[in-house]
């Protein structure tokens, strides 16, 4: 990422004119190349340095999720600030020049505490794991624990024989049933002076790879939250540049800028979340966070159905407001309604961040096998960018039907469109989408090790063996 920023800024100053546009566009593939690695692990080292064996560590770990995204917002909204200003009024060398040296400094306090960092040592490809689980349970579909198995292997690759002494980590659970086949000791297994391991895995192995399955739905279920989010970039937007924008006889609020108040939540929502609301929620449910984290999930996703309520109300008053004073055929008017009525649009989306992503982030860090975390952060960061693709089918389909009724509801003249009823749309399907997430969540077996005492708010059960629901 260094290096991309120092070509970015080479790009614009010292370079020839001719030979520019290359090195600017590979500066781009870069720093694209460098957040791709930079952003799923960074989150997860961080996270590592917490020791799950200290009780005091691991109940800091929660908090660290809320700081860990104060953070990101604090440095990309002092960067548009900053860079922004700088770009604008001293020189793109300097606003990209800014950049490459606090890359700079954050290379050079990274690699000053180097050495005191705590290291996740590799294990191998996490992904032939997961193949070999499916492997041996595809070559076993015929053979069961009472007929034809010799009992269930419960080590892993690391011992000498099939079974060892010890339990494993991981408490067996029933979720994925046909997986457990793969963890039996056949006839074959049992006559193998050596463990094949794409016959027989262990049932740590096997509950590793339903770790990852469980996740999957919830995963889906998330993708409409950044569909929502999503309007904040793009018709949020629109709305703000047919209203009044003035502050004082000369200034012009831009739309975009209120952007900037999503920010600004998050900052005074975080503090206010990891100081007052986990405390009292503490309290209620004795819970060490507060709330389990599919719980915050799924408030941030409640918030999200109030988000496109409010903004469908704000928006049937702004057409009112238009066609009041015969603006509607005019859609490069100024409405005369103050840009300010989006504020609380924009507000409830950073508080939706604080819930949901923040919960995402934790969820998809604590949840996944070890060797897997840093997929697991590539994973929650793939949510915003799979919601992007959701939101353009949801506008496709609503464009499409709409068009075949009458007028099509998100023309370019928001005035005669019919974005609140677009908003009515998100918010129903938002609303389904809850209610979805609601079910998955309520089968949802949480990662539970073998005399592990009772948190993150499970209720456990004990019949054939241990599960754990919310």
């Amino acid at each position: 990422m260094f290096q991309g920023m120092v070509l970015l800024s080479l790009s614009v100053s010292v370079i020839p004119l001719h030979s520019r546009k290359a090195v600017f566009f590979t500066a781009l593939y870069v720093l694209a190349i460098g957040e791709g690695g930079h952003k799923p692990c960074v989150q997860t080292f961080a996270a590592d340095q917490f020791d799950e064996n200290n009780p005091e560590e691991k109940a800091a770990k929660s908090s660290f999720f809320n700081w860990w995204y104060l953070g990101i917002v604090t440095g990309a909204s002092v960067a548009i600030i900053v860079v922004i200003y700088l770009q604008d009024n001293v020189s793109w060398t300097a606003g990209f020049g800014v950049l490459a040296l606090s890359l700079a400094v954050a290379l050079a306090l990274f690699l000053i505490g180097i050495k005191r960092y705590r290291k996740q040592r590799p294990t191998g490809s996490p992904f032939t794991r997961v193949a070999q689980v499916f492997a041996a349970a595809a070559k076993k579909w015929r053979v069961s624990e009472t007929d034809g198995g010799s009992g269930i292997c419960c080590e892993d690759d690391r011992g000498g024989s099939h079974v060892q002494t010890r339990g494993p980590n991981l408490v067996r659970t029933k979720q994925f049933r046909f997986l457990d086949k793969a963890m039996i000791i056949d006839s074959k297994d049992a006559l193998s002076k050596t463990k094949n391991p794409w016959r027989l895995c262990s049932l740590n192995q096997v509950e590793e790879v339903k770790l990852v399955l469980r996740l999957i739905p919830l995963w889906l279920a998330c993708l409409m939250f950044s569909a929502v989010t999503t309007q904040l970039h793009t018709f949020f937007t629109k709305q703000g540049s047919t209203m009044l924008r003035s502050i004082g006889p000369c200034f012009q609020v831009p739309p975009a800028a209120l952007q900037s108040l999503v920010g600004l939540t998050i900052l005074i929502a975080v503090p206010i979340y990891d100081w007052f609301f986990i405390p009292i929620a503490r309290k209620i449910t004795g819970h060490p966070s507060g709330i389990t984290m599919l719980q915050r999930i799924g408030i941030g996703l409640f918030v999200s159905i109030l988000n496109m309520v409010v903004a469908g109300l704000v928006e049937t008053s702004r057409i009112k407001t238009a066609t009041k004073h015969g603006l509607i055929d005019t859609p490069k008017a100024i409405v005369p309604m103050s840009i300010w009525w989006l504020l609380p649009q924009y507000v409830l989306t950073g508080i939706g961040d604080v819930f949901t992503i923040v919960g995402l982030q934790e969820l998809f860090y604590d949840q996944v096998p070890e060797q897997l975390r840093s997929m697991g952060a590539a994973a929650y960061i793939s949510v915003v960018g799979m919601g992007s693709f959701v939101n353009t089918a949801i506008i496709s389909v609503v464009q499409v039907i709409s068009s075949r009724h009458g007028n099509e509801w998100l023309g370019n003249n928001l005035n005669r469109a019919h974005l609140n009823h677009f908003y009515w749309v998100l918010a129903a399907l938002s609303a389904i989408n809850l209610c979805v997430y609601m079910w998955i969540a309520n089968g949802f077996v949480y990662k539970q090790v073998e005399n592990q005492d009772k948190s993150e708010g499970k209720e456990l059960e004990t019949e054939d063996y241990l599960e754990v629901k919310v």
